[in-house]
């Protein structure tokens, strides 16, 4: 009796191995959950590039602002009135409220020096400031984005603050044009 139900079941098991009718759900099972995070890491690391490049854009079009002196006669010498300008440049892809900004201004492009926002993986907002400029200033405006991150593959994910965001850094260094100054002559 022993050797029977044996027998049947090895026969059971052999059938089993035999057949092919779910080989090709489980290879896909295997293939498509790495395909499908390699193609979101790709589309997410292609955004991420898309929003630095965005900021990038909007720091040298804010920037121009204050190398005019439109800045200046506006009313924008604050952190706040000037933040309103940037965002005018990158509506729908950021939230305005979670851009920082930072402009500081030199007496010579030697002696520029950049403070890392950064403490403990956080972005310290106590660091940035907003230095108001005249003509012939060298001025360096800096916009700072923690962008989110979804994405993480084996712990090697874009994020670079702790709160699992990148930082998102676009500067624009220039001097001011001679704006205000009246011009004497005939």
């Amino acid at each position: 009796m022993l050797r029977r139900i044996r027998s049947k079941l090895a026969g059971c098991t052999r059938a089993f191995a035999r057949r092919q009718d779910g080989a090709a759900a489980v290879e896909f099972a295997l293939v498509a959950t790495p395909f499908f995070a390699l193609l979101f890491a790709i589309m997410e690391t292609a955004l991420v590039f898309f929003a630095g490049q965005t900021l990038e854009a909007a720091a040298s079009d804010s920037a121009r602002l204050i190398m005019t002196g439109q800045a200046q006669s506006g009313g924008y010498d604050n952190a706040s009135g000037f933040k309103q300008q940037v965002c005018a440049h990158v509506s729908g892809l950021f939230n305005c409220n979670d851009i920082q900004v930072d402009v500081k201004k030199y007496t010579s492009f030697g002696s520029y020096t950049q403070a890392d926002p950064v403490t403990n993986g956080q972005l310290d907002t106590t660091k940035l400031g907003y230095d108001s400029s005249g003509p012939g200033e060298i001025v360096v405006v800096t916009l700072y984005y923690q962008w989110p991150i979804y994405v993480s593959l084996l712990g090697n994910d874009l994020a670079d603050l702790n709160n699992g965001y990148r930082l998102l850094v676009a500067t624009a260094v220039f001097r001011n044009e001679p704006f205000g100054s009246t011009s004497t002559g005939s």
